[in-house]
């Protein structure tokens, strides 16, 4: 149902071009899934009427929550969404508290969770679920944990959350400081943590690092956004790890136990970092990678694009696919990519900002077949301004999808999608 509202004002002009701007306070129950817009229709002018000469299509803009916002809660950035749909429909949120400041790791940094019972129209008060405290005797400042990835195991209902701790190392990034090694001192661990009452407790970390890093590699962590389970039962985390010589590789860790042990595949490719994971009709998993090697501000060849791959032995090995560093536009950042089943018919759904250069026009893209091709006609600009640029989506239903990411309006923007404006 369409509601009309007339905004009357008066102002005086000046000479040349005069600018009116519209703003609108959104009610506290107002529906997410709803939209907005205004059209200029007349305007008076010393007594006289005038109207618009031709007929102007404004596009509408979709509503949102915005779940975290700069300062909240006391807290100075939230960053790093990850989102999920569990078995009971409850929308769980997570992502980084950033204390102190907007910068990565090495910080004052611990992991955030939202949950949602009502399809993301209301959302519980922000919990902390992950936490290292002043361990081994330092200060909240050396103990950060960060860059979450969630993971919901289909038949249990367990929902899993990893993150990267890094001990130590005060003042520095944590991507150079993490060194070669198993402990604490040494290296970044990989640590999980675990609900199963549907997100409403969590358990203490859980460190899986000596399962699955090699001591020789200078770092280990997860793919934040999400992992999924397979068909059979497996969970699946995108990761990624810096080897001997410091070269960063995406790559995935399993468990086909439940969670109780994990095993890490191998470097799918050469400078790529942040990926996401989906099982394709045939078993085989797809690695869709951020590509270090993207373009700068500038250049020629505007090559900035996702790296894709397949494995069909759980990351034993690894063949590029045909659309790797073609078909996904990107300026070096986190992305989102998932299934969705719209009953007769599986999609894959990709999100990130779709410029080569700038964090900018984020957008949901749609595939037929399996990431092969993105038809512009599927396609849906949902956030045109520039934001830090993260993503995470979630089938909500059959018809909606739900998507977490970092905007140009707030921290963290969750929005609620209707599968028919990407398929009409």
């Amino acid at each position: 149902m369409q509601q009309q509202i007339t905004f009357p004002g008066n102002a005086k002009l000046r000479p040349g071009s005069n600018y009116f701007w519209i703003s609108y306070r959104l009610a506290e129950n107002a529906n997410v899934s709803h939209k907005l817009g205004a059209q200029f229709v007349e305007a008076t002018i010393d007594k006289q009427t005038l109207k618009v000469p031709y007929e102007v299509h404004y596009p509408l803009k979709k509503m949102g929550h915005a779940l975290r916002k700069h300062q909240q809660d006391g807290i100075h950035t939230y960053r790093i969404p990850g989102l999920v749909t569990t078995n009971k429909g409850t929308l769980i949120g997570v992502y980084d508290n950033r204390r102190n400041g907007s910068v990565d790791l090495q910080e004052d940094v611990d992991i955030g969770m939202s949950r949602s019972t009502d399809g993301g129209q209301s959302w519980e008060p922000m919990k902390v679920i992950m936490d290292m405290g002043e361990w081994g005797g330092k200060p909240q400042e050396q103990n950060g944990i960060g860059d979450p990835s969630i993971l919901l195991d289909r038949q249990t209902n367990t929902i899993w959350v990893a993150a990267v701790w890094a001990h130590g190392h005060p003042g520095k990034r944590n991507w150079w400081a993490s060194k070669p090694g198993l402990e604490p001192e040494q290296t970044s661990q990989f640590v999980l943590v675990k609900s199963e009452d549907d997100g409403k407790t969590w358990s203490e970390p859980i460190n899986i690092t000596k399962q699955i890093k090699k001591p020789e590699w200078h770092l280990l962590l997860e793919g934040p956004g999400k992992g999924i389970t397979l068909k059979n039962g497996t969970l699946v985390f995108p990761a990624q790890f810096k080897d001997k010589n410091e070269i960063p590789h995406s790559t995935i860790i399993y468990s086909k136990d439940r969670g109780k042990s994990w095993t890490i595949g191998t470097g799918a490719k050469s400078e790529t970092t942040e990926a996401q994971v989906v099982e394709l009709s045939d078993g085989s998993l797809m690695l869709n990678m951020r590509d270090n090697r993207g373009d700068s501000p500038g250049g020629k060849n505007g090559t900035g694009a996702r790296s894709v791959a397949i494995t069909k032995d759980l990351g034993k090995t690894w063949t590029e696919h045909p659309t790797t560093r073609k078909a996904l536009p990107e300026p070096v950042c986190m992305a989102s990519l998932i299934n969705h089943d719209l009953g007769k018919k599986t999609v894959l759904l990709f999100s990130n900002p779709e410029h080569r250069y700038v964090r900018k026009n984020m957008t949901i893209k749609l595939s037929w077949d399996e990431g092969m091709t993105w038809p512009k006609k599927h396609q849906l600009l949902i956030d045109e301004g520039r934001g830090r640029g993260y993503s995470c989506m979630t089938s909500i239903d059959e018809r909606t999808i739900g998507i977490l990411y970092e905007g140009s309006q707030s921290d963290l923007i969750f929005q609620k999608i209707d599968l028919t404006e990407l398929l009409e």
